[in-house]
């Protein structure tokens, strides 16, 4: 069996899960717990790590079945091939977002195409590519996940490893 990752509906990522698993399959929705502010109260909310993409771990003769969910729109490809991650990957995802705590961050600038290195939180030891650059984070292409990401520098560690 192999990891695949499936893209979903927006905002439909946990109910996707939930309906995979309804139907006995392996399925994960990496999930951060946030803290969110109304104007009356606070909340802590879990919010998935990546938006519109779930894991399922299934025999390939059996990917048709992720589609019995509602929200399941495709696979995901890589060279013309449905993606598939490693089980070391999405073990490390796992025991990342276990031990996830909100940490200091080192003040450093970065430019775009600079190579990083994530130090702290749910990506650690993951390196990327800076795409862009706002006042409080940056947007990295993960190349490994084939995916970008936004990277909260109040929270996260990260080291420039070169630059251009």
């Amino acid at each position: 069996m192999a990891w695949y990752v499936l893209y979903t509906k927006s905002r439909q990522e946990k109910k996707v899960e939930e309906q995979l698993l309804e139907l006995g399959l392996d399925v994960y929705c990496p999930k951060l717990k946030k803290v969110k502010q109304w104007s009356d109260r606070k909340k802590i909310v879990e919010e998935p790590l990546f938006r519109s993409y779930v894991f399922i771990n299934i025999e390939e003769k059996e990917r048709h079945l992720a589609f019995k969910a509602f929200g399941v729109v495709k696979y995901l490809y890589w060279l013309e091939r449905p993606a598939i991650v490693k089980d070391k990957e999405i073990e490390a995802i796992r025991n990342l977002l276990g031990e996830f705590e909100y940490s200091e961050i080192e003040v450093e600038q970065f430019e775009r195409e600079d190579r990083i290195l994530i130090k702290s939180g749910p990506l650690t030891d993951k390196e990327g590519i800076v795409k862009k650059v706002d006042d409080n984070s940056i947007e990295v292409l993960i190349e490994a996940l084939q995916m970008k990401v936004r990277v909260d520098l109040r929270s996260n560690k990260v080291s420039k490893l070169t630059s251009g």
